[in-house]
């Protein structure tokens, strides 16, 4: 299935720069000149790069390619070429990170970066901005990142880091963007203040387990917990956040009810596959959201006809029972549904035949349901062979 682009993480490292006014003429420091140089010692172009090719240190430090200067200080650091196709760097991140007192803005390419992540960096106490997303590096987040008061925005994703998330890292009190995902990290996600400005939180593709926290931040809009071994119920918790506009919390153990509201969100993408949701769908009203997958869960009832406002919808490998709303039947017909999945359920009619023409652009698939497909449609690879559920499994549904 080909689902909506998310916001690449690397767009990150665009931010650099832009809160400072033109590099400035100057002699820096000799900590900072000092830790520049330990910098260049610790990492290395990886083949077909050249960041570091006009490194020369005979010249002003300030006019390197990634080095931002204000006054004597190095106040931003963009280490490696940011260019899409470049390959990064590899090394390892120097302690002396930590020398550069002044420094708000820290970012790094993907690459083959290794090593942990410095503690040291916890003495920038002026970061506002860390990105150190897809190298290699590897130990836990240091808890002295939580000292950082004015940290906006970490991403380390999509390294090898493992342990727990520091308690006190989702607590700090400027942090609008948090992205852990694609790392080796465990155990529960810790709480969030309610005053918290957190808009951004990517905790995908870890072993995180437990509940999902009760205290999440209103001010999200993009919450991904996909992925993960989470668990318990979720209907206490969604429908106080009211703003958000991404949500996937697909390929856990999440259980109990749908709550009907998270439909009124104002969301452009609700995922929620491959978990253990039961019960009936119950919705406000008309849904708006393009992108919904519900399947591989175990909701039951009669699919509402809302639904078929949605131009990707997945409910396959369910238990829904009766005839598909006609409302489905309309908006497939016009071309306005790219993708209907209802196979492996309990249905027992759709009012569409073989006179009606499915257009190319649609993915109609309603196999091994309890009635004989009414058009022939082609199915994913998943779906098997069977066109039609066995009848003993069907006495109770079976049309009359």
């Amino acid at each position: 299935m080909v689902a909506p682009a998310a916001a690449p993480a690397i767009a990150l490292l665009l931010i650099p720069f832009l809160l400072f006014p033109a590099p400035m003429a100057a002699v820096l420091i000799p900590t900072d000149y000092l830790a520049l140089q330990s910098i260049r010692k610790a990492l290395s172009d990886l083949p077909g790069s050249t960041y570091f090719a006009s490194w020369d240190f005979t010249a002003d430090p300030c006019s390197f390619p990634g080095v931002l200067c204000r006054d004597d200080r190095v106040v931003a650091l963009a280490l490696g070429d940011p260019r899409a196709g470049s390959p990064g760097l590899s090394g390892h991140l120097p302690p002396t990170l930590g020398h550069l007192s002044a420094l708000a803005e820290l970012s790094l390419v993907p690459g083959s970066v290794s090593g942990p992540i410095p503690t040291s960096i916890s003495l920038c106490s002026t970061l506002r901005f860390l990105a150190l997303s897809r190298n290699l590096l590897s130990g836990p987040i240091p808890p002295s990142l939580c000292s950082l008061a004015h940290l906006r925005v970490i991403d380390v994703g999509f390294n090898l880091l493992s342990g727990t998330i520091p308690p006190l890292l989702p607590r700090l009190p400027s942090l609008s963007t948090l992205i852990l995902a694609g790392n080796r990290l465990s155990g529960p996600i810790p709480s969030f203040a309610q005053n918290s400005p957190l808009v951004r939180l990517d905790l995908q593709h870890n072993r995180l387990s437990g509940q999902m926290p009760v205290s999440l931040p209103t001010s999200l809009r993009y919450l991904s917990l996909s992925s993960n071994q989470l668990s318990g119920p979720v209907d206490r918790i969604l429908p106080s956040l009211r703003r958000l506009a991404f949500l996937d919390l697909s390929s856990n153990s999440f259980s109990g009810p749908i709550p009907g509201s998270i439909f009124a969100l104002p969301l452009s993408s609700l995922r929620l596959q491959r978990n253990y949701f039961s019960g009936d769908l119950r919705l406000p009203g008309p849904v708006r959201i393009p992108y919904i997958d519900l399947s591989f869960n175990r909701l039951g009832g009669r699919i509402p006809a809302a639904l078929s406002a949605a131009e990707w919808l997945y409910l396959d490998y369910n238990r829904f029972i009766g005839e598909v709303p006609t409302g489905f039947v309309d908006r497939i017909l016009k071309g306005e549904m790219r993708v209907l999945y209802l196979q492996h359920n309990f249905l027992t009619g759709m009012e569409i035949g073989p006179p009606s023409k499915i257009p190319i652009i649609t993915s109609l698939c309603l196999q091994f349901n309890c009635m004989v497909p009414p058009v022939q449609t082609a199915c994913p690879a998943r779906a098997g062979q069977q066109k039609t559920r066995p009848t003993e499994q069907c006495p109770k549904w079976r049309k009359v």
